[in-house]
C-alpha cells in the first residue's frame, strides 16, 4: 500500500497501517498534549488538518483523534479503490469532484465491540474492525442437527448462524458498519467491490448506457443498476402520522424526524441555535465566523461567500451562464430557467396537484437533458410504525 500522511504540510507515506498509524499517532501527540486529552478548547482546531477535510473545532480531544484515526483507515480504502480500477480494464474512472476526496462521516463516539463478554472500545477504526474479526475466527462450532454444523454470531442481540466463518465474517459488517473500499477520487465509500463499481459504472458516458426506464426514459449502463432505479418509481412506505409515502424506509425515517418530530439533537456551541441534522449545524456555525469560508476559484474572480452553496450558485451564473431553460413542461413543453417555475406554470395553467402529504414536485433529468417531472407509482402501502 501507499499510505501518504496528508497532516498539513507532511510527505510521510508508509507501506503498512501499523507503520502509518504510529506515524499520525506523533502528530496527534504533538497537537494534543497528553495533560489536555480530556478537554480541548473548541479555537484550537479551527481549521482543518487534513486538506479538504471540513472537520474543525472538535468538542474533545478525543473527538479530534477519533477523527484523524479514520483519516487513516479512509486513506487504505482509497488505495483498495485504486488497485481495483487498476484490476478491472472494462471500468473507468470517477467522474465526479475531487475535492471530496477526504470529507469523512462524523464521528460522534468510540467504536464499541458488542460482542457477548467484551464491549472493548476504541477510538481507531482499523484496530475495532481486526479485532470484530478475530472474534469470528475464535467463534465454535455448534451442532444442528445429526450431520450439520454452524458458527454463531455472537453479537448482541443476534441469532444468526453460518455454515462458515468467512459468510460471518460478511455478516458482521452489518454490525459494525465496516466498508472494505472507497473511491480515490471521490472518497465514497462501499461495503464491497460491486457497489463501487456500481458507482463508477453510473457516469457511463450517455451512447454506452443500453438500459433505459420505461418510466423517466434514463438510461444505465447494466440492467441491475436500472431494477435498482425502478424501485424509486414505486412508494411502499406510507408515513403513519400523515399522507406522505416514500419509496425507501430510510426516506420515511427522515420525513418523520423532519416533519413530525420536535427534537433538535444537534446544538451550537456558541448561541442558543438547535437543528436536527450536522449539515444545518455546519451552515449555521458559519455565521459566527468573520472570515469568509469559500472563495471562487475562477481566475481573476474575487467572490467570496459562507457557504459552499452560495459558490457554486455564483459559479453556474457567473462563469457557466446559468440562464438557458433546464425545465421543460411534459405537457406543453414550455421551458422554464429555475424548477419553482415550473410548479407554478403546471399548477396554474395545468391544475397540477402534488400528492397528499408531498411538499412539492419532483424533477428528474431526461436524456435530452431536461428537467420534467417525475412521475411516481404508488402501490402496495406498508404502515412502517416499527420505523418510529
Amino acid at each position: 500500500l501507499v499510505l501518504q500522511c496528508e497532516w498539513e504540510v507532511c510527505t510521510y507515506v508508509a507501506s503498512k497501517m501499523e507503520e502509518f498509524c504510529e506515524h499520525v499517532a506523533q502528530h496527534l501527540q504533538q497537537h494534543v498534549p497528553g495533560e489536555h486529552r480530556d478537554e480541548m478548547d473548541p479555537l484550537v482546531s479551527i481549521r482543518p488538518l487534513w486538506p479538504e477535510c471540513g472537520f474543525c473545532s472538535p468538542e474533545s480531544s478525543a473527538d479530534l483523534i477519533r477523527h484523524v484515526y479514520f483519516h487513516c483507515y479512509h486513506t487504505k480504502l482509497k488505495q483498495w479503490g485504486l488497485r481495483a480500477l487498476q484490476n478491472q480494464s472494462d471500468v473507468s474512472h470517477c467522474q465526479l469532484d475531487f475535492q471530496s476526496r477526504n470529507i469523512i462521516p462524523e464521528i460522534q463516539e468510540n467504536f464499541l465491540c458488542l460482542w457477548e463478554y467484551c464491549e472493548r472500545s476504541f477510538d481507531n477504526p482499523e484496530w475495532f474492525y481486526r479485532h470484530v474479526e478475530d472474534h469470528s475466527f475464535c467463534s465454535e462450532y455448534k451442532a444442528a442437527g445429526k450431520e450439520n454444523h454452524v458458527v454463531l454470531c455472537g453479537w448482541k442481540d443476534c441469532d444468526c448462524t453460518f455454515k462458515g466463518r468467512c459468510k460471518l465474517r460478511e455478516h458482521l459488517r452489518s454490525h459494525t458498519q465496516e466498508k472494505v473500499v472507497a473511491c480515490p477520487t471521490c472518497g465514497g465509500m462501499f461495503a464491497n467491490n460491486t457497489k463501487f463499481f456500481d458507482h463508477i459504472r453510473r457516469q457511463t458516458a450517455l451512447d454506452q448506457q443500453r438500459f433505459q426506464c420505461s418510466h423517466c426514459s434514463k438510461r444505465f449502463a447494466t440492467e441491475r443498476l436500472l431494477r435498482d432505479h425502478m424501485r424509486n418509481h414505486v412508494n411502499h412506505y406510507k408515513c403513519p402520522l400523515c399522507d406522505m409515502t416514500c419509496p425507501l424506509p430510510s426516506s420515511l425515517r427522515n420525513h418523520i424526524r423532519f416533519r413530525h418530530s420536535e427534537e433538535r439533537p444537534f446544538k451550537c456551541d456558541y448561541c442558543d441555535y438547535s437543528c436536527k441534522n450536522l449539515i444545518d449545524l455546519r451552515k449555521h456555525l458559519d455565521t459566527h465566523s468573520k472570515e469568509p469560508a469559500y472563495r471562487c476559484e475562477f481566475e481573476a474572480c474575487s467572490f467570496t461567500a459562507r457557504s459552499l452553496c452560495s459558490i457554486k450558485l455564483h459559479y453556474r451564473k457567473v462563469h457557466e451562464g446559468d440562464s438557458e431553460p433546464r425545465y421543460k413542461c411534459h405537457v406543453c413543453d414550455k421551458c422554464f430557467t429555475r424548477g419553482n417555475n415550473l410548479t407554478v406554470h403546471l399548477r396554474k395553467k395545468h391544475q397540477f396537484k402534488w400528492p397528499s402529504g408531498h411538499p412539492r414536485f419532483r424533477y428528474k433529468e431526461h436524456e435530452d437533458g431536461y428537467m420534467r417531472l417525475q412521475l411516481v407509482r404508488y402501490e402496495s402501502v406498508e404502515l412502517t410504525e416499527q420505523l418510529l
